[in-house]
């Protein structure tokens, strides 16, 4: 498990430096997708009872459509590809599409339940060159809402501990559902323990919306939170997002699904979120960056109550991108009111470099030649 640690850690370097270079382009410029799920097929191997995403009878997208869909995001501009189902691991050729996303210079990404990994399979998605897997797990022991336990998973888990090459997050859940909130403690302090990045999701309604937590989901969430240590980007999102979830408090913001997050159906066509299939509803070979436009300012009137974490976080590039010092205020919030914000050292270095001094001065020269040698690094022009 040390070996795998190591070759993983190294690998991440890499990877750290092209999601780097894909969220200063994103930041650069506004009209291109960032973040797009396209779905290889709807067929789910499990039936958990809160999930709409699901069928028993589908069929693979043929290997071909699915190439020609990666081709077409890649024409847009997309900076990550995402696989969701369904159950992605049942596509036959997804190793392929995989290939096929970083060929393009894409960014590759998997949401699985984990149950169809073996060490075989590890070994495959390595070679294709799979960046990052996540796995939502529900409960320490199998019920009758999910079998996706920590107790059905921990071989798998081990095994990608021990094998995978790429990063992985294990996403535990609270709210709705959840019969024992302390689950999803327990499941963040083990993918801690294999050295896993971790997350805890809101569960949603069959629309994508709040459903607030109790007092004991509080609690444990706030445990949560305390213990994992998130990095820089989770950090801010906990702050900005969370916080007002787990409260059962609306978020003020802008959705930009439709234009900065592209959801692909099965059938290709272009859906704001997996929650609200039927809107836009555009065949994907007809999307056209006039439909990123109209889609960037449109208003979402689910938004408020909306607990899909995947568009809330591209959201947060564009509020980076349109008034910096608002987003980093909100991101790292004073510890009490008229006091500045209590920046991380590197946000503090970087935002000196990038952004013009408060005082209304011009940015000073080595300022903007640290910012053009840093632009050049990460090969934005």
């Amino acid at each position: 498990m040390g070996l795998a640690r190591t070759v993983r850690n190294l690998r991440s370097f890499q990877r750290r430096f092209r999601q780097a270079r894909m969220l200063a382009r994103a930041i650069k410029s506004r009209h291109h997708p960032v973040l797009a799920h396209i779905i290889p097929i709807r067929r789910c191997n499990l039936s958990c009872a809160y999930c709409n995403e699901y069928d028993k009878v589908s069929s693979p997208v043929s290997t071909a459509e699915m190439l020609r869909r990666v081709d077409l995001l890649a024409a847009l501009g997309t900076g990550i590809i995402t696989f969701s189902g369904g159950e992605p691991l049942l596509h036959p050729e997804l190793d392929e599409i995989i290939r096929r996303i970083r060929s393009h210079g894409i960014i590759a990404t998997l949401i699985t339940n984990g149950y169809l990994l073996t060490p075989e399979r590890i070994q495959q998605l390595n070679r294709a060159g799979l960046e990052h897997l996540q796995i939502s797990i529900d409960n320490v022991q199998p019920d009758d809402v999910s079998k996706k336990s920590l107790k059905v998973l921990e071989k798998k888990l081990r095994w990608l501990a021990e094998q995978a090459e790429f990063d992985v997050n294990i996403n535990s859940v609270l709210g709705g559902g959840v019969r024992h909130p302390e689950d999803a403690l327990t499941i963040t302090r083990r993918a801690l323990e294999l050295g896993f990045e971790t997350t805890v999701g809101i569960i949603h309604d069959h629309s994508g919306q709040l459903q607030p937590l109790q007092d004991e989901e509080r609690t444990v969430y706030q445990q949560i939170q305390s213990e994992r240590k998130p990095a820089f980007w989770a950090f801010a999102y906990d702050n900005l997002f969370h916080k007002s979830l787990a409260l059962g408090r609306p978020n003020e913001w802008q959705c930009r699904a439709g234009s900065r997050y592209l959801y692909i159906c099965e059938d290709g066509l272009v859906h704001y979120c997996s929650q609200q299939r039927g809107y836009p509803a555009i065949p994907l070979e007809k999307y056209t960056h006039e439909d990123l436009e109209r889609e960037y300012s449109t208003r979402k009137p689910c938004a408020p109550y909306c607990t899909i974490s995947c568009v809330h976080r591209v959201a947060m590039i564009d509020l980076v991108r349109e008034r910096p010092r608002e987003a980093l205020t909100k991101f790292f919030p004073p510890a009490a009111p008229g006091t500045p914000a209590k920046l991380p050292l590197g946000v503090r270095l970087l935002s000196s470099i990038f952004l013009p001094p408060e005082n209304g001065r011009p940015q000073s020269a080595a300022a903007k030649a640290m910012a053009a040698a840093v632009m050049r690094v990460l090969g934005i022009k």
